[in-house]
Parts: C-alpha cells; structure tokens; sequence
C-alpha cells in the first residue's frame, strides 16, 4: 500500500465522471462536536396496520395493496415524473428549459416490515433482483423511455419517509447528470481502447486486493479508489454486462449474495441498520449500442466514524469538490473484517 496515500493530502480522480476528490486522512484523527443523530433501537413489527406499504393496506390515494407474499411494485402515488407532461421547451437567452416525461414506481422488497435487505434471505434478495430485471426490460421498451434509473433511500437519516423496506425506480426521457458523465467517460475510453473501462479498473482492484471486500464467482464488492462518502462501496460484475438483464441464472443469486453481504456487513460496522443511498448504473434504453457502458451497484452511506457521527457535503464540499478523511483502503478493511 502506498503510504503517502495514508498519510498525506491529496486527489484522486474517479474515472466514471471524471471529478476529482479530495482525500484529508490527517484529519480523520480531529476531535468531534459536531451535530450527533439519534439512533433507534426501536424493534419494528412484522405487520404495522399504519404502513401504507404493507400487505392488504390502503395507500393515501385510497388504492389498497393486493396481499402479496415476497415484492410488490407500483407506480409512485406522488410521481416526481409525468407521462402526460405537455412536451415544449424554452430559449429565451441564456434562459433554457425543457419538459421532461417519465414513470416512476416504488417496489417493496418484502411484506415482513421488520425487514430490510440486511436481514433478508438471499433468495428473498434475488426474488427483488428478478423485479429490478423486469421492471428494466419493460419501461425500457416504452419509447418514452431512454433512462431507467433504481435506487433505495434507506434510514431516516437518508430521507426515507416510510420504514418499510422498499426502493424506488425512476424511468425518464433524458439521461440524469451523473448518469451521462458515465456515458461519456465509459463511451470515450472504449473508442479508444476497445474494453471496459469498469472491467479494466475492476482487474487492477483484483491484483492489487488493497480496497475488495468480498468477492463471488460472478461480482466483485470494492471501495473505489475515488470514493467520496467514507464506506462507500461498489458492486461490479465480474463480466462485461450492459445492464442487469444481461444477468444469467446463475448471476442473479450471486448479485443478490454480494447485496446481502455488504448491507449485512454495513450493519456490523457501527451495530446499528445502517442508512444509505444505493443505486444501479446502467446501460440506457434509448436502443442505441452501448456496449461502451458496464453496469455496477452503489451505496452511499452518510455515518462518517459512528452510528450518530454523520458526513456532512458542506462548505468545501459545495463550493470546491468532495472531500473526505479516512481513505478507502483502511474503509475497505474496516468492513472487510467483518465478513
């Protein structure tokens, strides 16, 4: 391991979006008065006849949920999107505007609302990895679809309304921001060298072992070498795939056993369920080839060196780049011996 990366200020450049971020692991030893979260050791039911996400309920718009026995999808009640949004677009000077249409769905992962992905099943995670796959393929087919994006907010920490375990998938007309950096950054490097940019970086991760956290046949689980939150982590398959439906049957239990380690894993960490963004990066749908693009899983977890000591993206963060103090390799190992 290089020390002068353990010991020193300096950047390092992600190559998905081509952004620095700065990396202060001197800082990592400074004292804490900052703001503290509270944590819950509330123990929730299996059943709670409030959720509007539970089995049997009725939703606010008076829908009632069918009873269902593993995951349940529907489209959002409160749609940040819309289908019937008027199409137009304005240039008035430097004024630009233009409308944008797309479905929205929430998928609940589990009826038990005790549960989160940490405590289920591994074949209760790949019944949510089947959903993920079809929902992909069936919003991807719409024309007015070009971008499908899934994601899970988890904790209230992460601004997650509702406890029970549940993600959401935002499909939409255009490319969101983040999601056209990869495009660009991973179009770019394939042109000019005729492989993945992800799977090359994934093989050197692999020899040089300093930031993997776990690996199966088919996935690999690593901090980045660029990752901004402190355990930051990424799943990537092991062979060049555009998207998850290009996921075998094989590959569908091994992604859902590297989901179950690392939430698993996470929760260990601080012994708390710990909150986090996660999200799926993945080819668009907009019937162009891109086989340029390598899908991967993220989680962004916010909880910087306790259960109540968050990252705050502040100041510095806003104004200049990210920044963060403890490295990804002494992350990466944190969590690693907890597997």
């Amino acid at each position: 391991m290089n020390t002068d990366l353990q010991d020193y200020s300096h950047k390092r450049f992600n190559i998905l979006i081509g952004e620095w971020v700065l990396v202060s692991p001197h800082r990592a030893k400074r004292p804490w008065q900052g703001q503290k979260e509270a944590v819950s050791n509330i123990v929730r039911p299996t059943y709670d006849p409030s959720c509007y996400l539970c089995s049997g309920n009725t939703r606010i718009n008076g829908e009632k949920n069918p009873k269902y026995a593993d995951v349940f999808v529907f489209t959002n009640d409160f749609a940040a999107l819309q289908t019937d949004s008027k199409s137009f677009k304005v240039e008035d000077g430097l004024l630009m505007a233009q409308s944008e249409q797309g479905i929205c769905k929430v998928i609940c992962f589990s009826p038990d609302h005790s549960k989160s992905l940490a405590d289920m099943e591994t074949k209760d995670i790949e019944k949510v990895v089947f959903a993920w796959q079809k929902e992909y393929n069936e919003l991807g087919e719409n024309a007015l679809i070009n971008y499908v994006q899934i994601f899970e907010n988890k904790g209230a920490v992460m601004g997650c309304s509702n406890p029970h375990p549940h993600g959401q998938i935002w499909s939409q007309s255009t490319l969101p921001n983040e999601v056209d950096k990869k495009n660009q950054q991973q179009l770019t490097y394939y042109n000019q060298n005729k492989s993945s940019l992800l799977g090359d970086y994934m093989n050197q991760e692999l020899e040089k072992k300093e930031r993997i956290i776990f690996e199966n046949a088919g996935f690999v689980v690593l901090i980045p070498f660029w990752a901004v939150w402190p355990f930051e982590t990424m799943i990537i398959p092991k062979t060049h795939q555009q998207s998850i439906s290009d996921l075998k049957a094989d590959d569908t239990f091994l992604f859902a056993e590297a989901v179950s380690t690392i939430t698993k894993a996470y929760d260990k960490l601080f012994n708390t369920s710990f909150p986090y963004s996660s999200g799926i990066h993945q080819a668009p749908t907009n019937g162009k080839d891109n086989n340029h693009w390598h899908w991967h899983m993220s989680f962004y977890p916010p909880l910087l060196r306790s259960a109540t000591v968050k990252k705050f993206m502040v100041g510095y963060e806003m104004f200049g780049s990210p920044q963060r103090d403890i490295t990804a390799e002494i992350a990466a190992k944190m969590i690693r011996d907890l597997i």
